[in-house]
């Protein structure tokens, strides 16, 4: 439940924050995960064309747009976390997104701007639940099977590190970006400046985003030589096209978003009585390949920008009518392989949407050195370690990716980020049948607990829920009573999830598209 302080945070301040820009995160040396991986290349990107300022100041001072479910601006971040911009145009027309399967060695495709989608007085597709139909999220990779950690993941995930870097590097230079959503007030400022546009029309511009507006048309009270300028140099609001959504018996839905360039991600939405969570993806697919979750088996294809995560977020809004009171990063793709962008989206979250630290969490499985970097910045959020298993040799086989990441070195990590940041660590164990639910395993887990006894922890048991194409089985309900109870004799913290949404597919470990299990349909870029 929301507290007073951060309903207030929701409304918005008259005034411009004003800050120094910090410095752009910096890349940390990549862990050990392959011998070589693709090189990104880089394009430079054109500058905006010069617009008139024509008739931009006249005028009167525009009225504030109204928004239907409550989403109200705050402060907008005056620091520099939120500069990343979409990738540049390469110049190629615009076409049907191919069917070929994406492996984790193959480069990204390009992102394409395109024209923010026009709107219509037709009924919203995200509130009209049913079948869904178009492409996957990310095409089969015949390439990847459980095993062992390979060369080809650790490649996979070089790269991803490299694209999160190199957008970071991309966000220290200061120019006007494409983008709307989530930028920060300076560069706000600076693009209606550049524009002839007197500076209160970036406030315009952001209330206009956040109150729902997916284009330019959209956006109340802006004079039509502005809209012809922004148009002319390119920006967008940032928002996606909704594609479907599919409401479960518990009332948790799953929404499909089409992004700028084609592909489709997925994003949660949990009511549970006043309460809103909504569970975000980070990334269109993911390299880390945990044996029993559904995203890894497409595979990776691309990093999400800040703005396509805030997209979710208001998307969700959007579709139960309600302000959301919580964000997980626990969808698809693994949040510290792009640690950039989930520094902006959760900076905007708290600028922007007014959300407390406190109510948001980021799930991560465990990447060599970003747990140090994210409690050095001392952000209060929650922190979920996926665990999965209590000795080294389980939890290579149910997470692969833990052979460069020792079990020991993980929860040495664990406990600096509780003694930097004060916050407790929940620790998530999903439990399958026959492999790591038996009492045994129970206890194990509490040794290893007890070696890093200075931390406060806290263990949240999942049960396994059905994947298409893994052998694992949900443990009885039995089976979770004794896990759970061997763990409470034992003094540790220990609860457990309770699965919803499990008729749309949304689930823990279920955020995979339904139709990868047939042909691949073409589709074409949001025009």
């Amino acid at each position: 439940m929301a507290c007073m302080r951060c309903v207030a945070g929701w409304h918005r301040a008259r005034l411009f924050s004003a800050g120094l820009v910090p410095p752009p995160l910096r890349r940390s040396a990549a862990p050990a995960y392959a011998t070589h991986a693709a090189s990104i290349r880089r394009e430079p990107g054109p500058a905006p064309p010069a617009a008139s300022a024509e008739g931009m100041k006249g005028g009167s001072r525009p009225v504030r747009p109204k928004t239907s479910i409550g989403f109200r601006a705050g402060r907008i971040a005056a620091d520099g976390w939120s500069k990343l911009r979409p990738l540049r145009p390469t110049g190629k027309p615009a076409s049907a997104v191919s069917t070929q399967p994406q492996g984790p060695a193959s480069s990204p495709g390009p992102v394409r701007p395109t024209p923010d989608p026009p709107s219509s007085s037709g009924p919203n597709p995200l509130s009209d639940p049913g079948p869904l139909s178009g492409p996957s999220v990310v095409p089969r990779d015949p390439r990847l099977v459980d095993g062992p950690w390979t060369d080809l993941d650790g490649e996979a995930v070089l790269r991803a590190q490299r694209d999160a870097a190199r957008l970071a590097r991309e966000s220290s230079r200061h120019s006007p970006g494409q983008v709307l959503l989530g930028r920060p007030a300076a560069e706000l400022r600076a693009l209606v400046s550049a524009l002839g546009a007197p500076a209160y029309r970036a406030a315009q511009l952001r209330d206009g985003v956040l109150a729902g507006a997916r284009s330019l048309e959209e956006v109340r009270g802006l004079p039509a030589a502005l809209r012809a300028a922004l148009r002319g140099a390119g920006v967008r609001t940032g928002r996606s096209t909704p594609r479907g959504a599919v409401t479960a018996r518990d009332g948790t839905a799953k929404l499909l978003l089409q992004l700028a360039d084609g592909r489709v991600v997925e994003c949660v939405g949990i009511p549970e009585g006043p309460r809103l969570t909504v569970c975000v993806s980070s990334q269109v697919g993911c390299p880390m390949r945990c044996t029993f979750c559904a995203t890894g088996k497409g595979g990776f294809a691309r990093n999400l920008l800040p703005h396509e995560i805030l997209d979710q977020v208001l998307a969700v809004g959007e579709h139960f009518g309600r302000r959301p009171s919580n964000v997980v990063f626990m969808g698809m793709g693994e949040p510290m392989l792009n640690l950039p962008s989930v520094l902006a989206a959760l900076r905007a979250l708290r600028e922007d949407l007014g959300m407390g630290a406190r109510h948001l969490t980021l799930s991560t499985v465990g990447v060599p050195g970003t747990l140090r970097q994210l409690a050095a910045r001392r952000l209060q959020v929650t922190l979920a370690v996926s665990l999965h298993a209590p000795t080294q040799e389980l939890r290579e086989r149910i997470v692969p990716s833990a052979r460069v990441y020792p079990l020991q070195a993980l929860m040495a990590d664990c406990t600096k980020y509780f003694e930097v940041s004060g916050r407790r660590v929940s620790f998530e164990y999903t439990l399958m049948a026959g492999v790591n639910d038996q009492p045994q395993h129970a206890i194990e887990l509490t040794r290893l607990l007890r070696q890093h006894r200075s931390m406060r922890c806290h263990v949240n048991l999942i049960p396994w829920n059905a994947v298409d194409d893994a052998e694992f089985k949900s443990p009885s309900r039995e089976a979770v009573e004794i896990f759970k109870s061997i763990l409470e004799e034992r003094r540790v913290p220990v609860s457990v999830r309770i699965t919803r949404g499990l008729e749309a597919a949304a689930a823990c470990g279920q955020l995979r598209n339904m139709y990868q299990k047939t042909p691949l349909q073409e589709f074409e870029v949001p025009a």
